[in-house]
């Protein structure tokens, strides 16, 4: 199968490059910036882009590919394609001249497109782009021609084609450039020549013919949470190896309303595992979160006890069953790439502690991640593929440490109950409204600020209530919700009537940069 690989030089957006050419049908690969020539060989890739980045390419200790990568694609004539950061690379490599400019170009753009062939074909003579950038390719390499410009930016996108060769000053990834996708399919379509067989159809049979080789007749762990990746992953194994697979479900005592007989009712009853184990630890968590206000301490404290909580009770189940040999896990391609060492350099992501579970040695057991390769709108395909209801594939994410991050400051059971009851009317309406599926996510937050209000003829001093509801593709960047003033009216006034605690209601209404979905 053709691949398409993505070098990452600490870009917020490389997922969103390779998600890019994966809706083209096309496989893709992010690997860190020094990956080495012979890495990249094992790959054959059909096609290589650099991604954006933070640095500049002239400072000291910017991220640079390795030497012998250029002498790859010289040697293999691999197509290339710089996007923005990975402009000035092949500028530079190329020995064109870059510089910091004093008219910095950022948000939307209008380039004019000098000509209209090869990878901007079907375009028109002007474009909205999305720029973010305060260097320029001043120079242009020899053998490269200017293929579009701006009013700040005369060399907006450059390229060879006889080297197959192209490179743009502006994000092509991001949905504010208008046809960025156009872009990339003349990339993968006209220049490398690709196939579009990456289909997540053809993946199953191979993936479960995988698991059942490797498992063989053994037995595997897995750490379910309801959400959407542990479940696909459950019935991706059940569908794989039957009754081979023992779910464990962690009640963390930070669950949304009604969740815990929910997940029991879904796997026991309607999905028929015969292996389902719930593990209720409720106090256990609250006890070691108590008077804990600082975010990255409630992770990792929320984290660490769900270790010992699963480790306590995957050690009774290997001493049951002694043929346990395999903890699954739904790592997914994002949560995969972040934590690849070295990945993007000093710039890479960090990987929340809990995400995946580091178990004890003395457990000896094998790490299995069927996902590990798919990304979350893939992983949803995945599941309507394997049958599971639309109601549990579609639900919005969830994170990690579930309310603890949405209850803002100490944790607290009285503060947990008052969210729960505050975001099940916020999930309730925002159904009723038909709106659920065309949102990103929509949650309360528990903001610990007491302000006065009036109820009948009584003053009140109780808490605030926030309100996201964001839009998004894949939560790398998100708009808040432009929610009709009548549903959001009708939120505020059933809380504030309804959940004793809160007596005031206010919506977020900031994107993401430079918030982030989550408060915490």
């Amino acid at each position: 199968m053709d691949t398409v690989l993505v070098l990452d030089f600490g870009s917020q957006l490389a997922h969103l490059i390779a998600r890019r050419v994966r809706d083209l049908g096309v496989y893709s690969e992010i690997l860190p910036f020094n990956t080495s020539k012979s890495k990249i060989q094992s790959i054959n890739p059909i096609g290589v882009i650099l991604s954006g980045g933070p640095s500049s390419v002239y400072e000291e200790g910017a991220p640079q590919p390795l030497e012998e990568f250029w002498d790859y694609i010289k040697e293999h004539q691999t197509p290339l394609l710089g996007l923005c950061y990975g402009h000035h690379l092949i500028g530079q490599h190329y020995q064109g001249k870059i510089v910091a400019h004093d008219e910095k170009e950022f948000g939307k753009a209008t380039i004019t497109l000098k000509q209209q062939t090869s990878i901007f074909d079907s375009l028109n003579s002007e474009e909205i782009v999305w720029m973010s950038h305060g260097d320029q390719v001043e120079e242009l390499p020899e053998g490269f021609e200017i293929f579009a410009s701006t009013d700040t930016c005369p060399i907006a996108a450059m390229g060879n084609i006889a080297k197959k060769i192209f490179s743009f000053q502006f994000h092509a990834e991001v949905n504010h450039t208008v046809h960025g996708e156009t872009m990339f399919r003349n990339f993968l379509f006209q220049i490398c020549k690709a196939n579009p067989e990456w289909k997540i159809e053809n993946w199953i049979d191979d993936a479960i013919k995988d698991i059942q080789n490797t498992v063989g007749e053994n037995h595997v762990i897995l750490g379910l949470s309801g959400g959407v990746d542990s479940s696909v992953v459950a019935a991706l194994l059940k569908k794989a190896i039957g009754d081979k697979v023992h779910l464990i479900f962690v009640n963390n005592g930070v669950l949304r309303k009604n969740e815990v007989e929910q997940v029991c009712d879904w796997f026991q009853n309607k999905f028929k595992f015969a292996n389902f184990h719930l593990a209720d630890a409720e106090e256990e968590f609250l006890t070691n979160l108590k008077g804990v206000e600082d975010p990255e301490k409630k992770r990792k404290i929320i984290g660490h006890t769900f270790i010992d909580v699963f480790e306590r009770k995957a050690i009774e189940l290997e001493q049951k069953f002694d043929n346990i040999k395999f903890l699954a896990q739904g790592t997914i391609y994002p949560d995969r790439v972040e934590s690849q060492a070295g990945s993007g350099g000093k710039t890479s992501s960090k990987i929340k502690s809990h995400h995946n579970l580091a178990l004890p040695d003395d457990m000896k057991l094998k790490i299995l991640e069927p996902l590990k390769d798919l990304y979350k709108d893939e992983v949803r395909e995945l599941g309507k593929q394997l049958g599971l209801p639309r109601e549990l594939i579609e639900r919005h994410p969830f994170p990690g440490p579930g309310l603890a991050v949405r209850c803002i400051g100490d944790i607290t059971k009285e503060k947990l109950e008052i969210l729960r009851e505050a975001d099940s009317i916020v999930i309730e309406e925002i159904r009723n409204a038909g709106l659920y599926n065309h949102v990103w996510q929509a949650f309360a937050v528990f903001l610990p600020v007491k302000s006065v209000g009036v109820m009948g003829d009584f003053r009140t001093y109780e808490y605030l209530c926030g309100l996201r509801i964001v839009e998004s593709i894949d939560a790398m960047t998100a708009n808040f919700a432009k929610i009709d003033w009548e549903v959001l009216e009708h939120i505020s006034t059933r809380i504030i009537n309804e959940v004793k605690g809160f007596n005031r209601v206010v919506y977020d209404i900031s994107n993401k940069p430079p918030s982030t979905i989550e408060f915490e």
